[in-house]
């Protein structure tokens, strides 16, 4: 059952794909400066010379020339080369993924531990002084953009008490506990606007839970409160919060891209603003595909988590 709907979830995301890649390219096809006069900025060249580095590159071809040209590279499993080093983009890519990776990975635990905590804390005592605090903290969080948390962060926890590092990065197989203190104030800021949008789900889902006749029924049986939140009710609220937990995983891996910025990271967000920067085509089209493929994936992966976790939902879709 869960293979043939997984079956026509990927059949249906084929044109999607398509869409992602022509868009990608497209957008990329309006930049008005010329990648080859970038590439000789510092270099004195003749108009001869720019001609026959556009031909060799083929930046000259028409535009579906080129879009065909792309998508063939990208069935070969190939993104193009760095017009100015000759690097392969796969290869930029592979070295730049694995970071961005991590301090998504790092920043989605947190959110989802303070979320579920709190969301819980919250609809357990609604209504009450524990449950109207953290209400207020969560509106903060979802009015907070994940750069000013970045800023608040470094001044508090950085500049102020230097308790973490704020621009440098050490690998996790150098040493991990250097690796968590480089990426945790990355990964707090951008957990907790995810962290906050995840508790009022989780809060409005678990009250909506708390109210049904079962539970009811099982308390006046005698049953302890932890043991009928913790076997039923708990089980039973996440799933609508899993349902919207693929789009917020794409939010995290966006936000990512600026938050590596901020504490000078060298994941992708570093090499596509350099790419931007330098007027590289092709390492910005395999940086921006590259996400959104990204986010489709988590979204069909989150898509089957729901299917397993809700028979409701798999009978409706079979």
């Amino acid at each position: 059952m869960v293979l043939r709907l997984l079956g026509r979830r990927v059949i249906s995301l084929v044109p999607l794909v398509l869409g992602i890649i022509l868009f990608v390219f497209t957008v990329m096809q309006f930049s008005k400066t010329d990648p080859a006069v970038a590439v000789f900025a510092d270099a004195p060249v003749s108009a001869d010379q720019l001609d026959q580095f556009r031909e060799e590159h083929g930046l000259n071809q028409p535009f579906f020339v080129k879009y065909f040209v792309f998508v063939g590279l990208i069935i070969q499993g190939q993104l193009g080369k760095s017009l100015a080093t000759g690097e392969t983009v796969v290869n930029m890519i592979s070295t730049a993924l694995p970071l961005t990776l991590q301090l998504t990975f790092l920043g989605l635990v947190i959110a989802l531990v303070l979320a579920f905590i709190l969301g819980t804390v919250s609809a357990i005592y609604r209504d009450r002084a524990p449950d109207q605090i953290i209400r207020v903290i969560t509106l903060l969080g979802v009015a907070a953009p994940s750069f000013w948390i970045a800023l608040l962060l470094v001044q508090w926890l950085a500049i102020e008490n230097p308790i973490f590092p704020s621009s440098r990065y050490i690998n996790p197989g150098d040493s991990f506990t250097g690796w968590l203190q480089s990426m945790t104030l990355p990964a707090l800021s951008l957990a907790f606007p995810i962290a906050a949008q995840m508790t009022r789900i989780i809060r409005t889902s678990m009250v909506e839970e708390l109210d049904r006749d079962y539970v009811r029924t099982a308390r006046g049986g005698g049953l302890h409160p932890v043991v009928v939140v913790g076997r039923n009710v708990l089980r039973n609220a996440l799933i609508n919060p899993l349902n919207v937990l693929g789009l917020r995983v794409g939010y995290l891996m966006g936000g990512a891209v600026v938050i590596e910025q901020m504490f000078n990271l060298p994941g992708m967000g570093q090499i596509m603003i350099d790419a931007v920067k330098n007027n590289e085509p092709a390492i910005v089209q395999g940086a921006v595909l590259t996400i959104a493929l990204g986010f489709v994936v988590i979204n069909l992966v989150v898509d089957i988590l729901s299917m397993i976790a809700n028979p409701r939902l798999r009978s409706h879709t079979s």
